[in-house]
């Protein structure tokens, strides 16, 4: 028995658009949809599954997270900081790095988090091996992970992460309230 697979040329994600109906989604005029659930070869059924261009979304209508946007270079946090100043807002940086366990299960729960506080407040992660020595240390940042608050371009707090993660959740929620 032979296969045969057929490639085909898609655009850029931004192509697709979504529709008012919450089971389809547009591509370049095409219009794909979607059972409300999905059976799987055994005997049971799975729960109804849904798409999203952002993020999933709690029932609410709210997303129940929020990917951290990553800064890559000084100017590009200079110009976070700026945009967030001109909105009066602040923002949330987490420090981390690639190789860091602790950062790395810490940020799916900063991402629940960021869905708390949009649009009140920004999230953005900088992983510390991609960006200069001269930013890192400008922000302070010598142990990972590190969760700054900032407002008005200046540091207001911070966490710094080395315990459990509920507790540094509820450290930075702290943080953000008392801002």
């Amino acid at each position: 028995m032979s296969h045969h697979l057929r490639t085909l040329q898609l655009s850029p994600l931004s192509s697709i658009t979504p529709t008012t109906n919450p089971h389809s989604f547009s591509l370049h005029g095409f219009r794909f949809g979607f059972h409300s659930s999905v059976s799987c070869g055994c005997a049971r059924q799975t729960s109804p599954v849904r798409f999203s261009h952002q993020a999933p979304l709690q029932e609410e209508g709210k997303p129940f997270s929020l990917y951290l946007q990553p800064v890559s270079s000084e100017t590009h946090f200079d110009l976070v900081l700026d945009q967030a100043q001109g909105l009066h807002q602040a923002v949330v940086v987490l420090w981390m790095a690639n190789w860091c366990r602790k950062c790395i299960y810490l940020k799916p729960k900063l991402e629940k988090l960021a869905a708390d506080y949009y649009p009140r407040l920004q999230f953005y992660s900088v992983d510390v091996n991609t960006v200069s020595h001269k930013l890192v240390a400008r922000a302070g940042v010598t142990k990972m992970p590190t969760i700054q608050l900032w407002k008005d371009s200046k540091k207001q707090a911070e966490v710094i992460g080395g315990h459990k993660a509920y507790i540094v959740i509820n450290e930075v929620q702290e943080m953000i309230e008392n801002e």
